[in-house]
This record gives C-alpha cells, structure tokens and sequence, in this order.
C-alpha cells in the first residue's frame, strides 16, 4: 500500500457522512465543528463558504471545498441571507446521503456536504500540512479524475438507478484521495514542503515506505539512513528538515496511530498491538499509548469501538 493511501486508513474513525443540500434564495446554514474534516462539492448552481477567519469564498459547480479541522463555517447564497443550524432531515437516517431543503423561491444550487471521521487526538503531518480552507475550483482540462468522480456523484444523486446507494458511498471514499492528489498537484515543485514534499522526496521516501511496511521492526536512525543512502547524521537532519521532527519522532507517531486503529477495528489482543508497534511488552506500549493518547489502550478501545 502506497504511503498516502496507508495514512488514510489508519486515521478513518468511520465512514463519511453525508448530506444533500437543496437549497435556495435566500439561504445559509451554520455548520458546527466535526471529529475529522469536513467537504462540500457543488454539484449545480454556485454559493459562498464562509470560514472562521477570511473572505467568503465563492463557489460554482463542480467546486470541491475542503476543511482539514472541520472547523464549524458556513454556506450561504448571501453573507446577508438569514441561516439556520445545519440539521438533516431525520427519515433519511437509513440512506447513505441524507436530504436537506432550505431556503426560499429564488436561484438554486445543489451541494453535497459532509464529514471524513478522522483520528484528529494526534494530528498527523498528512493533516498538519494542509491549508485549513482547500478550494478545488473546476476548471476545464484539470484533475479529470476528480472531476468525473464528481460528474458520476452528481448523476447518482439526482437520478438514483439500483445499487446508487453503494456508488455514492465508494465515490465518497474515493473523494478524499482524490482531492487530496489533486492538491498536490497543484503545488509548486520549488515551494512543496512537509508531508507533500516527503511523499516524493528521493531520500526521505524510501524510509517512510520502510517505517509504514514494518512499524514494528527496531528501526534505528542508522538503519534508516542506509535506507535512504545517506549516513546517519546526513538522514536526520534531512528527514527533521523535511518533516519537521526526528525520524524515531515520526516513527513513534506512526505506531501509535496503527495501533489506535487496531484497538479500533479489530479484537487483535494488547499483546499482539503491542508486538506488532515493535514493544516487547504489553506495559512498556501501554505506557507510550497512554502519553500519546492521555487513556490507556484497553479504555481508548472501550472509547472508540467501531459499531
């Protein structure tokens, strides 16, 4: 599994929600904060997010707007427009997309909105990097892949067939890679930094694919170093350069998040998530779970169960 895609499974708490906004002028609905991150993607007409902290930003169709903190904003036809708490209707509690009408008699506009449940107790680099406002404008010849996702989003939404329930939720899994790749992309080569820069770097790659395929293994920053071709101190002060932390910093980061989600999704016993974080007893793990997370192992699976 490629890093991108390694991180992502394990920072899901869950499967995303979310929601089909019918809404129309004048309009606006408060969104409140969320366990993760939050997105809209305008399937028709155009509308205004409006961040914490900025300028509305303004959105047409096909705009992807993501928020790395799901931080509470909102969305409106008109910063003037009454709004009203973001409140889905309740008889769409068994579907995968719920419904939401609002607004009055004026122009239109159709927006999925939603939340990725994300580990956010610790955050990761993969989330630490990124704006906290990520706009994805359409724009004609750009990320195609994401733009037919959403083009395929759009028509299961509006004209459901047999078996659209389980489409719209894969392409709403499928989303986040997707706007995530498309962001990268769209970065300057001479100004990515960070996470986005680690991904393809030639040296500190190499020893992130090692730390992600074996956790558990006794890494050594030596170890590391042969990895990338480069001595020990050369490697650590690349890799803390790049990232931001000491590569057994990020090490550690990496093996308590596996095994928060194992405590998570899985009955794998402490002593196996132990081994398997590269501890040699369950009550030298438990003590570093407990500094990372602030509850011991047992009480944060207890905690967050996945139902």
């Amino acid at each position: 599994m490629d890093i991108l895609s390694d991180t992502l499974s394990a920072l899901r708490t869950g499967r995303p929600a979310s929601v089909r906004t019918d809404a129309r002028a004048p309009w606006g609905l408060r969104f409140p904060p969320v366990a993760g991150a939050g997105f809209h993607v305008v399937l028709q007409g155009s509308c205004l997010l409006v961040p914490p902290d900025g300028p509305p930003v303004p959105l047409g169709p096909g705009d992807v707007i993501f928020l790395r903190s799901g931080c509470q904003h909102l969305l409106c036809d008109d910063p003037a427009s009454p709004v009203r708490d973001f409140t889905p209707d309740p008889d769409d509690a068994g579907s995968p997309v719920g419904r939401i009408t609002v607004g009055g008699a004026g122009a239109r506009a159709v927006v999925l909105c939603g939340a990725y449940h994300l580990d956010v107790a610790r955050h990761h680099p993969l989330l630490g990097d990124l704006p906290e406002v990520l706009h994805l404008p359409a724009r004609v010849g750009w990320h195609q892949v994401l733009r037919s996702a959403i083009d395929q989003l759009s028509t299961e939404l509006v004209r459901p067939t047999p078996g659209s329930d389980a489409v719209v939720v894969s392409l709403i899994d499928l989303l986040l890679v997707l706007i995530l790749r498309a962001w990268y992309d769209e970065q300057s080569p001479d100004r990515v930094e960070g996470w986005a820069a680690a991904l393809t770097d030639p040296v500190i790659a190499p020893a992130l694919h090692a730390m992600h395929d074996e956790p558990g293994r006794p890494w050594t920053v030596e170890s590391l170093g042969d990895r990338a071709g480069l001595s020990r101190a050369a490697f650590a002060r690349r890799f803390s350069a790049v990232l931001g932390e000491p590569p057994l910093s990020y090490l550690t980061t990496w093996r308590m998040t596996t095994a928060a989600r194992l405590l998570r999704d899985t009955d794998t016993t402490l002593h196996g998530i132990a081994e398997s974080a590269g501890y040699t007893s369950e009550f030298a793990f438990a003590k570093a779970f407990k500094r990372r997370y602030d509850v011991p192992p047992g009480t944060y699976r207890r905690q967050h169960r996945a139902s």
